[in-house]
């Protein structure tokens, strides 16, 4: 009798356990996914799907598992808020707060794996060479890392100024143009601080004794950089240029460069890319034009890439004190010692030289 009891017993238990293991796999499993197709999911909140079928979710700053899981059944990505939080309730994990990719279909344990682990969506932003600070900040809007007032003021904190010693009003020059991975929504000031990291971090392999630069001389050379960047076309020729900068500013001739003209108009003036600079352009008031005033702007006017930096850090040297574009197809310039030779380099251009 007893041992039929404990028999009893024994099947009871084993039904419940295999009723319970059954019930959790049902419920661990993903939903069926026909709503998916009707567009179901877009009435959720939060909740998307991309153009690959693949889901977006966003998990927002300070929200609770629960609050993930009941969003996630509304839309039926999965079978059980309740398995859900009772999972989060038995490991006292959290969800992390981001922008998720997730493909479908996935079972609930492996969307939960995702937001707890935070492996975020990550952006893959493209910084061109030569671009400025308000320039950046648009990609940056356009692609959903943060807003473009929030990364020109983020570039203009006083506090990153003063954590990477640059003696100035902004971080411009500073922000090294690379292809980066960023999170959807991200602070603007790591976007700034990520890309300024990389800036001396690329500087150390470009130029290892930058070091031995007071953070004024650095500048200097970023500045210088920064018009180099705006001027070349052809790589064999950025150093070239530089020292012909060099050169210039050893004498005390004014630098002349069309590319502060055109920050001074674009970036100050708020005025669209010229097509053509004319005499009057180059005559407008401002410190950065180098038209108007000797030596160096007051900062820096682009992002410079690679090139620029290592072409003033080593420029080549030469005694030309001019350069102009002669071959718009491949950038080539010519360079020369007088300004005779540059006006006649000029006239053989218009005649097709």
């Amino acid at each position: 009798m007893i041992i039929r009891i404990i028999c009893i017993i024994l099947a009871f238990f084993l039904c419940t356990g295999a009723v319970i293991f059954g019930g959790a796999i049902y419920l661990n499993a993903p939903p069926n996914s026909d709503h998916l197709l009707s567009g179901y999911i877009l009435q959720a909140d939060g909740i998307r799907l991309d153009e690959a079928g693949n889901l977006i979710i966003e998990v927002r700053n300070g929200e609770t598992a629960l609050s993930v899981g009941n969003r996630l059944e509304q839309a039926g990505i999965i079978r059980s808020r309740l398995l859900w939080q009772l999972l989060f309730r038995m490991d006292g994990e959290h969800v992390k707060t981001g922008t998720y990719s997730i493909a479908l279909p996935s079972s609930l344990t492996a969307i939960r794996s995702i937001l707890v682990e935070g492996r975020q969506l990550l952006i893959r932003v493209t910084i061109p060479e030569g671009f400025t600070i308000s320039q950046i900040a648009g990609i940056m809007e356009n692609e959903g890392i943060c807003s473009r007032d929030d990364f020109i003021a983020a570039a203009s904190s006083t506090s990153l100024l003063i954590m990477f010693n640059i003696p100035g009003t902004t971080m411009e020059g500073y922000l090294f143009p690379d292809t980066y991975l960023f999170p959807l929504a991200y602070p603007a000031r790591m976007v700034v601080e990520t890309m300024a990291i990389n800036f001396f971090r690329r500087l150390t392999n470009i130029a290892p004794g930058y070091h031995n630069l007071s953070p004024r001389e650095l500048n200097n050379m970023v500045i210088l950089a920064s018009i180099v960047e705006r001027e070349y076309r052809a790589p064999d020729e950025a150093a070239l240029m530089a020292g012909v900068f060099q050169n210039r500013l050893n004498i005390g001739m004014m630098l002349q460069s069309c590319a502060t003209v055109v920050y001074v108009l674009t970036e100050i003036m708020g005025r669209p890319h010229p097509e053509r600079l004319f005499n009057r352009d180059l005559e407008v008031r401002d410190p950065y034009n180098t038209y108007m005033y000797t030596g160096l702007p007051p900062g820096p006017i682009s992002a410079p890439g690679e090139t620029a930096l290592r072409g003033v850090f080593e420029p080549a040297s030469s005694n030309y004190l001019y350069f102009r574009l002669i071959d718009p197809a491949s950038g080539r310039h010519y360079f020369s010692h007088t300004f005779d030779e540059h006006i006649r380099a000029g006239d053989l251009l218009v005649k097709g030289w």
